[in-house]
């Protein structure tokens, strides 16, 4: 099912108070969060703050889960840790909350207000006029253009 039908159904129920456990899609929250192998625990997101990482609707019927690098006003700057360039949208355009991940197959979840998920949030963030070269290094086979 597309996301662009899908995602709805999914804030329709974080609306209700549920909370929803995705599978990621994407390569933009590397090197932590992989395509396919990790999942999501959102909830409803109030008060969304600059560090979190919330899924956000960039354009009608397009999601994404990024972290926020920025908040002016209304106006919000979010960028995937795995990129090197940033989305805008509105604070109305936010619709949830990555509470936590489930990574590397495992049950455990990994909170986004443990320990260990801060540190790296800390440091990866920090590390941003670096990105690119660490993304390379990391994975030299993507992307092309780098090469």
């Amino acid at each position: 099912m597309p996301n662009d039908v899908f995602l709805p159904f999914v804030i329709e129920q974080l609306n209700e108070g549920h909370t929803a456990t995705l599978p990621l899609r994407g390569r933009s929250m590397r090197p932590f969060l992989e395509d396919g192998r990790d999942k999501a625990l959102l909830q409803l997101c109030d008060h969304p703050q600059v560090g979190d990482a919330v899924l956000a609707e960039i354009s009608k019927g397009l999601f994404v889960l990024h972290r926020i690098i920025r908040i002016e006003g209304r106006q919000v700057t979010l960028r995937g840790d795995g990129n090197l360039s940033d989305e805008h949208c509105m604070l109305s355009d936010i619709r949830a909350k990555a509470v936590g991940f489930y990574r590397k197959g495992r049950q455990t979840l990994d909170r986004t207000d443990g320990r260990k998920w801060r540190l790296y949030s800390w440091w990866w963030t920090r590390l941003y006029p670096l990105r690119r070269y660490l993304l390379f290094i990391i994975y030299p086979h993507i992307p092309q253009r780098f090469k």
